[in-house]
């Protein structure tokens, strides 16, 4: 059967994959995968042995067409990125693009992905919010900041630790040193942990101790 299942993966705690989820990547003919490495432990925890191929931001291009001809000749596929939903800052969108395009069936399934638990817990209104994902390394980085100061939903970001720091300085420059702000990292695993207050005392905590982990930061919106 033709068909590309969206299977979302944990983010830390394995035991956070569903039964649905185990019983795809059990039964399609093919995963792919963003780090054949770091799926392979996925896989071999729940005893999973079906065949991976690597798929990630850098070979996705040039393996497109095949994965569509693989499909449009009757191949079950799974897509699974190393944590959480694909598509979600993860490679994803152009397979299933292009799926949508050949008319090849596409069933996502619902799962693990970081900003939902870290929107809940921040204790910021999470009603009506906006999902900003990473912000721009360099090119547009300051332009996309400067685009949500009137922004007056809660925002979502992605951090990785290296410009944890960085980001938070440039945020108080943007936003206010008191805007209120709730920082999670390491979501699901041993050393989770929620930070929240204003941006100024949440940059000092994080100043104090060498970030680890990945990060995602909610900020609350202009009143």
């Amino acid at each position: 059967m033709n068909k590309l299942y969206v299977v979302p993966t944990p983010i830390g705690n394995l035991d956070d994959i569903t039964l649905r989820a185990i019983n795809i990547l059990n039964t399609v003919e093919l995963i792919l995968s963003e780090d054949t490495r770091v799926s392979k432990k996925l896989l071999n925890h729940f005893k999973i042995e079906t065949k991976l191929f690597s798929f990630h931001q850098f070979n996705e291009h040039k393996n497109l067409n095949k994965i569509i001809g693989k499909l449009q000749n009757d191949c079950s596929m799974a897509l699974i990125s190393d944590a959480g939903t694909p598509g979600i800052s993860d490679p994803g969108f152009l397979l299933i693009r292009e799926c949508l395009r050949n008319d090849i069936e596409i069933e996502c399934l619902p799962g693990a992905t970081a900003f939902v638990p870290a929107l809940i817990n921040s204790g910021l209104p999470s009603d009506r919010f906006i999902f900003e994902g990473f912000l721009p390394v360099k090119k547009g980085r300051l332009k996309r900041m400067e685009s949500l100061q009137d922004e007056s939903r809660s925002m979502v970001f992605y951090e990785s630790p290296h410009r944890i720091i960085k980001t938070l300085t440039q945020f108080i420059e943007y936003f206010g040193r008191d805007r209120e702000v709730s920082v999670s990292r390491e979501i699901t695993k041993i050393y989770e942990e929620t930070k929240r207050g204003k941006l100024l005392e949440v940059l000092e905590y994080f100043s104090n101790k060498k970030p680890k982990g990945e990060f995602v930061i909610i900020v609350s919106g202009k009143k």
